[in-house]
């Protein structure tokens, strides 16, 4: 037998799905949903964990959500094209190269570089992937060519957060890494893309 936050989780999958709540509207709150249905606010805040994982729902922890649009699925087949849409919001910083970095950017020791993490927005506005870069220096190096990869990826809470969704969403991760003309590495970055709303065609 379902547990109580899965029954609650059908029982809102189908007010959805018949329309009652429509894209775009306001989900009910936790409190609202937990008086509606006389149950615990950690059983709705389950159920609606479960409806933010399947897409159903957008919005960030904390913040009131709405109902999702149906993903319109893209395919991206130049990881390093210039995006074509608008940017949100933007966060930039320093670290310390961690051993994964030093790698991926050919460098010899622990040095210190600069990060810059982006929400890239589709057509409508809305986040459509997650990109955050690291290169040494003021500004990255100009680069001719780049190298991807791709691998399946679980969203952390940080990156699921930037896009609306729970920690946990099934993602593909693309790693590019910006080559200069002799090959050495400028920067390097790590696309996060939703797995319902993406293919990647390398």
């Amino acid at each position: 037998m379902d547990a109580p936050y899965q029954r609650l989780a059908a029982a809102l999958r189908r007010r959805i799905g018949s329309g009652e709540w429509p894209p775009g509207s306001r989900f009910p709150s936790i409190a609202a949903l937990a008086a509606e249905y006389g149950v615990d606010r950690g059983v709705v805040q389950r159920a609606v964990g479960i409806l933010r994982r399947e897409g159903l729902l957008d919005g960030r922890p904390g913040a009131r959500l709405t109902v999702a649009y149906p993903a319109a699925v893209r395919t991206l087949t130049d990881p390093d094209a210039p995006w074509p849409h608008g940017v949100g919001d933007v966060e930039r910083g320093t670290a310390q190269a961690s051993d994964e970095l030093r790698d991926r950017l050919g460098l010899a020791r622990r040095v210190t570089v600069r990060w810059e993490r982006a929400e890239l927005l589709d057509p409508d506005g809305r986040p459509a992937l997650l990109l955050t870069r690291w290169w040494r220096g003021a500004e990255p190096r100009p680069h001719v060519a780049a190298r991807c990869e791709l691998r399946p990826h679980a969203m952390t809470a940080g990156e699921a957060a930037a896009l609306g969704l729970a920690a946990g969403t099934a993602a593909l991760l693309v790693e590019r890494t910006r080559l200069d003309a002799a090959g050495r590495p400028v920067e390097t970055a790590d696309l996060v893309l939703p797995a319902d709303r993406w293919r990647v065609s390398l």
